[in-house]
């Protein structure tokens, strides 16, 4: 399964998610992320953070949800937006008619840099627990308006 998490400028929120589903996802999930405004650059709070707990930052960067749109791009499973100008935002057309779900979070790079710590760890736990009630589920067998019903209820998990 495939999980694309979209955020306006693809630096803190989202590429929180992609990593946290890849690493307690793996095996089942491939989780990528982009923006529909990147900022061309990852939040150094994220890799830092990311990096303390252990998750692979390597292939961690800022890009456009533009590279999943094209005929060369993976086909997506889910959609989550992380942020609510993202959800707002009409998307390109997914390959494969993947089901959508938004899971908003309050965007940790907003806060003052000696807030930096908090304001991620907070965004951080959110998305994790969220993540690990998906990845508790069967998903993979759910039919899609199952699993739409599911993601729903999981981004009311705050």
């Amino acid at each position: 399964m495939n999980i694309l998490v979209l955020c306006t400028g693809n630096s803190a929120r989202s590429i929180l998610l992609e990593s946290i589903f890849n690493t307690h996802g793996a095996g089942r999930v491939r989780a990528y992320s982009a923006g529909s405004n990147p900022t061309g650059k990852v939040h150094p709070q994220s890799l830092a953070l990311l990096a303390e707990l252990g998750h692979d930052t390597s292939g961690a960067r800022s890009k456009s949800w533009d590279e999943f749109a094209g005929a060369e791009a993976p086909e997506m499973n889910i959609v989550i937006t992380v942020c609510a100008s993202a959800a707002g935002e009409t998307c390109p057309v997914w390959p494969g008619a993947p089901v959508r779900a938004h899971w908003g979070v309050e965007d940790p790079a907003a806060a003052e840099q000696p807030d930096w710590d908090a304001a991620f760890r907070t965004a951080y736990a959110t998305l994790e627990k969220r993540a690990k009630a998906l990845l508790a589920l069967p998903f993979e067998t759910m039919a899609p308006a199952e699993l739409s019903q599911q993601l729903k209820r999981i981004g009311d998990i705050v």
